[in-house]
């Protein structure tokens, strides 16, 4: 099996039905093309996974089917995002139970925590659970993140808290590798792959990208792990007009990169849980345009 730690690992879309449920379907379609087409590893109930749409039910339920569809044949990470310690380190329990090989903490949603309360959240979550730990820093995306220093210390106090997922430039993440000297921190950035090539010169671990491309990711990801640097970078920006459209922001990355991954998993109709971005007809042109060439799955 691939490292639990580095290597393209795709965030599952959270895919309904027209009824407004969740598909299953979809969820478990999904996570047979990661197995099948060279992911590295999984990932669920992110932000891409539109985690604050779904219900604590449902995010037990999607969790339960992709860790059945998988049956341990990837590596699988879990973003926990909840209101309090106890329901924070009661998921956690979940997900390892579900066969995760780690986590990725979010701070409480909507909260805003000064440094020493979410030192102090992440810490005492830390030290009630039996997984490897990561701290998510989305400073575009979260209201409230940590700066180096305080990761840094947490990795000092806590021992299981060994990576950070960022969301940010290849500049950004080779600034917080290189200040984490000495490899305590492993760094896995995010951003639907962009910068990828660069990321990984950078010293990233890996990438978590939607399920749209992670396919080609895992392909670059392979050729820059063997020094094939000229045609990983060929295959790249190949790719890169789609990844530049799809992360304008996360409504896009959720609108588009979601119905990409549809065609591409032969699911139909993609049906939105609102609050969504509504899709122009311009801009699902622009994506099938951009991903013609990407195959199906199956």
């Amino acid at each position: 099996m691939q490292s639990a730690s580095s290597g393209i690992f795709p965030m599952l879309y959270a895919f309904f039905r027209e009824d407004g449920r969740l598909n299953e379907r979809a969820i478990r379609l999904q996570v047979q093309a990661a197995m099948a087409h060279g992911a590295h590893g999984l990932a669920a109930l992110g932000l891409g996974t539109e985690v604050g749409k779904l219900s604590a039910k449902e995010r037990i339920d999607l969790l339960g089917w992709a860790s059945d569809e998988l049956g341990g044949q990837l590596p699988l990470v879990v973003t926990i995002v909840e209101p309090d310690v106890p329901t924070a380190i009661a998921a956690v329990e979940r997900a390892r139970s579900a066969g995760a090989s780690w986590v990725i903490l979010q701070p409480p949603p909507g909260a805003v925590l000064d440094e020493r309360q979410q030192i102090a959240f992440y810490g005492t979550v830390a030290d009630n659970v039996g997984l490897p730990v990561a701290i998510q820093n989305a400073p575009e995306y979260l209201p409230t993140s940590l700066e180096l220093d305080g990761i840094l210390r947490l990795n000092e106090a806590h021992p299981n808290v060994r990576m950070i997922k960022a969301e940010g430039s290849a500049l950004y993440v080779h600034q917080l590798i290189q200040a984490a000297a000495g490899g305590q921190l492993a760094v896995f950035n995010g951003r639907g792959g962009l910068e990828l090539t660069d990321n990984l010169r950078a010293g990233c671990a890996g990438v978590i990208p939607g399920m749209d491309s992670f396919d080609v990711q895992a392909r670059i990801f392979s050729l820059m792990q063997t020094g094939d640097t000229e045609e990983a970078e060929r295959v790249y920006r190949s790719l890169l007009p789609l990844i530049v459209f799809i992360m304008q922001n996360l409504s896009t990355f959720i609108c588009y990169g979601k119905r990409v991954a549809a065609r591409r998993l032969g699911l139909g109709p993609v049906y939105d849980r609102q609050p969504a971005l509504p899709p122009d007809p311009f801009g699902l042109a622009i994506a099938d345009r951009l991903s013609a060439d990407l195959p199906p799955y199956f």
